[in-house]
């Protein structure tokens, strides 16, 4: 099949993978629309509409956001996933986190908070006030 320069459609769909290759630093912030690959080092945030994965080579020093993360290197900074976050083996998370699930490998180090939403929890309701009686 012929790629069309011209065409605009998805490319998430399409398989498109951004990788920041090993060896290589990027200053401030990053933003992608399609999968994301960190091998290099980021000094700023990453926002990703789709997956960031974190290589085993990969040291990110600042927030990342995104649907879906896989830490395999480093993390210094929060992370806010709206589906979820791995944390492999060799991972090393510093920061708070805001996700749906979370998977962590024996051996991942994850120093933080986590803050799990759960959608399908019903707020308990306030009880009603007292009944005092006035004379």
């Amino acid at each position: 099949m012929a790629s069309n320069f011209n065409d605009r459609s998805d490319t998430s769909s399409q398989g498109i993978i951004n990788i920041v290759a090993s060896g290589t630093k990027i200053v401030g912030k990053v933003t992608v629309e399609s999968d994301f690959r960190l091998d290099g080092e980021v000094e700023g945030d990453i926002i990703g509409r789709s997956k960031v994965v974190i290589g085993e080579s990969g040291n990110l020093k600042g927030s990342l956001t995104c649907t879906n993360a896989e830490i395999i290197g480093k993390v210094k900074g929060n992370v806010k996933a709206t589906d979820s976050l791995t944390l492999r083996s060799t991972a090393e998370l510093t920061g708070d986190v805001k996700i749906k699930s979370l998977i962590v490998e024996p051996d991942a180090i994850f120093n933080g908070t986590c803050s799990m939403r759960d959608e399908h929890v019903t707020k308990t309701p306030d009880p009603a006030p007292a009944v005092k009686n006035v004379k």
